[in-house]
């Protein structure tokens, strides 16, 4: 992780080409997103089979076999042991609890002249959601993103998940089992985003696209944007922990490996105001990287987009994170709580050293589906 100091003179522009992310590092992805939305457009499950045997290594024959009878998602979560079961029930109950009190409701008034005015919040007939299912599987965003809807009161919700060489995540499907989701199609790519956006045989059109994806799940987002509703256009998964030194250094490093796991492109920012604890930390996160499973991926991350920050003090921190405006947020302060009104710009603040960004991102019961 390069290492920068607040007080350089070179600061401002380091820290600018440390945070901008180069989107077009492909200029054609445009022009290629576009031609698998107007041929998915155009011949629907018969693009949809061609794409996805090129791109997932599959032999499909019939776009029948592509959609997942509910009876194999009960069968996933059955399969699981006991205390897995449990464990992603519990993540659920808690997520439907959250979502439950964020629910918005409708109301009128009355104006002065007697004339009733209001807002009518109403659900969605059909929801899709994408699930990643390539470089790894994410149980926890089926939960995400099915229990709002269900929440909601949407009536019915696809899922798209790719499955490289066939291969699904037993997790995936029982997580979709359990949020009750209605129809598992297994496609991926920009093709599952067209297939949603417009509909083919074995995909139903939907209403709105959520979940995240890699650069061509984002594109074609971005493309079909107006003919369905989207959550947002999200980029690489981004953590920054403000540190005080009171939180052990091999914490730190490890908070830092969770996002940084995500993908290359991700980003883990540490601002602080003790050198000391800076080098503690970094030394933690070169003794601890090596036995990490996804250390490949880590080490690219935090190489091309990681930083340690020295700042004078804890103010210039929370100013420099309100200017980042990270995803996720960790305040590993002792004295965490006085600081939470200091945060003016950040996606999801985890608050003292016991907060850990992962407990959010599987089972606190906020959505770790946020803005990057």
């Amino acid at each position: 992780m390069r290492r920068l100091n607040s007080f350089s003179s070179d600061f401002d522009s380091t820290l600018e080409a440390l945070l901008a992310f180069h989107e077009e590092r492909d200029p054609d992805l445009p022009g290629k997103v576009a031609q698998i939305i107007s041929a998915v457009r155009a011949e629907g499950d018969a693009a949809l089979l061609e794409y996805t045997n090129q791109f997932d290594r599959r032999a499909v024959t019939d776009a029948a076999d592509l959609v997942l009878d509910r009876s194999e998602l009960s069968a996933a979560l059955e399969g699981l042991k006991p205390e897995e079961r449990e464990a992603l029930a519990v993540a659920a109950q808690r997520i439907q609890v959250f979502h439950e009190a964020q629910k918005g409701a409708s109301w009128s008034f009355k104006d002065e002249l007697g004339n009733e005015l209001g807002q009518r919040i109403t659900p969605v007939a059909r929801a899709g959601i994408y699930v990643p299912g390539g470089k790894a599987s994410y149980p926890s965003s089926v939960l995400m993103n099915a229990i709002p809807a269900k929440v909601a009161g949407v009536e019915t919700i696809v899922m798209c998940v790719p499955a490289p060489e066939g291969r699904l995540s037993p997790w995936v499907l029982a997580a979709a089992a359990l949020a009750g989701v209605d129809r598992v199609v297994t496609i991926g790519g920009a093709q599952a985003i067209a297939a949603m956006a417009f509909g083919t045989s074995s995909v139903p059109r939907v209403d709105k696209i959520v979940g995240p994806g890699n650069r061509f799940v984002a594109e074609a987002k971005r493309q079909v944007f107006g003919r369905v509703g989207i959550d947002m256009v999200a980029g690489p998964s981004e953590i920054l922990i403000i540190a005080d030194g009171s939180v052990p250094a091999d914490w730190i490093a490890m908070d830092l490996f969770s996002q940084a796991e995500h993908d290359e492109q991700a980003q883990a920012i540490l601002i602080s105001p003790d050198a000391q604890y800076l080098d503690a930390v970094a030394d933690a996160v070169t003794r601890l990287l090596p036995d990490q499973p996804r250390a490949d991926i880590i080490r690219a991350s935090l190489t091309a987009r990681g930083a340690l920050i020295e700042v004078q003090d804890l103010p210039s921190a929370f100013a420099l994170s309100n200017r980042i405006v990270p995803e996720h947020l960790e305040l590993a302060l002792a004295d965490a709580d006085r600081w939470i009104d200091s945060v003016s710009a950040a996606g999801a603040i985890f608050v003292g050293g016991y907060s850990s960004e992962a407990l959010g991102d599987y089972c606190a019961g906020p959505n770790h589906v946020l803005p990057t």
